[in-house]
């Protein structure tokens, strides 16, 4: 997930839902209302700026077009009307999505720039700043994105055709209160400090999902290639990035916050490598891995019992231990029966987990070795 959606973060919704069209009927049977990104609020703040101040009323809500069609309608929380500049705001609306940035109130000022000066970006209070390379934006930029930029420049455009101006603009973003709620995201790991990022590649954020998550997993190894780290670690939680920094001494850009997507962070290393990767996770969570799932949710894949009493006969179980195993109640009440019995379970995860990563690989040159943890963070096993 992008660091907007990263987190488990009031009130009533900031935009309507316009022409969502498709979009709705595909999230119909979910249950879950779908809400807008900061990049779609943005927009709609730089809307709303722009157009007061070429004719000193904001419009409100403000429509915006959104890259697929979509056609919402933003009330806007913040007017600010002052010699040569003009302020919007809008309060995101994340729908039902476990967003951080759920309610955070988006601002754009808008000030005129010379002829020939373009769309020109600036990061307000609240929105960070690149500092390290790998991201899709350049070193000392603000961090708004490529999509959410142009998305932009195209209603400035739009604006400006519309009342015969240049659209010569400079347009600040900020985020109220954004350099605290970026504590919560993955933005210092990736080198954007000072705040959040301005994101979003349809404008529509989905419930849940786990194209935000991928997309952080990705742009989390451009950002450790970019500094030329050798060494990085797919995570699936706090506790075993606390592990692989104790025994590897990792930086944080190093620790990929995988979470439950092996399969992100192996195809994506498959075609960026690089020299070394660890995958660090609870026994129970490495041992569906060790089974074939790419896909480590509850929901989507489950600890197989049977496929451990199998493993752990080849460690030398017995038909008693591993009957035993084959109906345990969880992975980890297999593993302490195991530990018991002096069969390395974990061991043997681990192993088969790191066998599977590497068919995952293809013969890419990656070095992988594989730990896993009980929930105490404790090592019980290595691959």
């Amino acid at each position: 997930m992008n660091a907007e959606a990263r987190g488990t973060a009031g009130g009533a919704p900031a935009a309507g839902t316009g022409a969502q069209g498709g979009r709705s009927a595909q999230l119909k049977h979910t249950g879950l209302r779908p809400g807008w990104t900061t990049g779609a609020c943005a927009t709609a703040a730089t809307t709303a700026a722009y157009t007061a101040l070429l004719t000193g009323d904001f419009p409100d809500p403000v429509s915006i077009t959104l890259p697929r069609g979509q056609t919402p309608a933003f009330a806007l929380a913040v007017e600010e009307l002052g010699p040569g500049r003009a302020s919007a705001g809008v309060v995101k609306d994340a729908g039902d999505d476990p967003d951080v940035t759920h309610g955070a109130l988006v601002r754009a000022t808008v000030r005129r720039l010379p002829p020939g000066s373009g769309v020109v970006f600036r990061a307000g209070p609240g929105v960070g700043t690149v500092t390290l390379p790998g991201l899709p934006l350049d070193v000392g930029q603000p961090a708004v994105n490529p999509v959410p930029r142009q998305l932009m420049r195209e209603h400035v455009e739009r604006v400006a055709a519309e009342h015969g101006e240049p659209g010569d603009v400079e347009v600040t973003v900020s985020v109220d209160h954004g350099e605290e709620i970026a504590r919560s995201t993955w933005n210092g790991r990736l080198g954007i400090l000072g705040g959040l990022s301005i994101l979003g590649t349809t404008g529509v954020v989905v419930p849940y999902s786990c194209s935000a998550w991928i997309d952080s997993i990705r742009r989390g190894v451009d950002v450790a290639r970019a500094a030329g780290l050798t060494h990085v670690a797919g995570c699936t939680g706090s506790t075993s990035e606390k592990t692989v920094t104790a025994e590897y001494g990792l930086p944080d850009i190093a620790l990929l916050d995988m979470g439950d997507f092996a399969g992100a962070v192996l195809k994506y290393v498959r075609r960026h490598p690089v020299a070394r990767l660890t995958i660090c996770g609870g026994f129970a969570k490495l041992s569906k891995l060790a089974a074939g799932h790419l896909d480590l949710h509850s929901a989507r894949s489950q600890v197989d019992k049977p496929f451990l009493a199998d493993l752990a006969r080849q460690g030398g179980a017995s038909e008693e231990l591993a009957s035993r195993i084959a109906t345990a109640n969880t992975g980890l009440e297999a593993l302490r029966l195991c530990e018991a019995a002096g069969v390395r379970l974990g061991d043997l995860v681990a192993a088969r987990a790191r066998d599977e990563a590497l068919s995952v690989l293809r013969g890419a040159l990656v070095e992988v070795d594989v730990i896993c943890i009980d929930r105490a963070g404790v090592v019980v096993g290595r691959g």
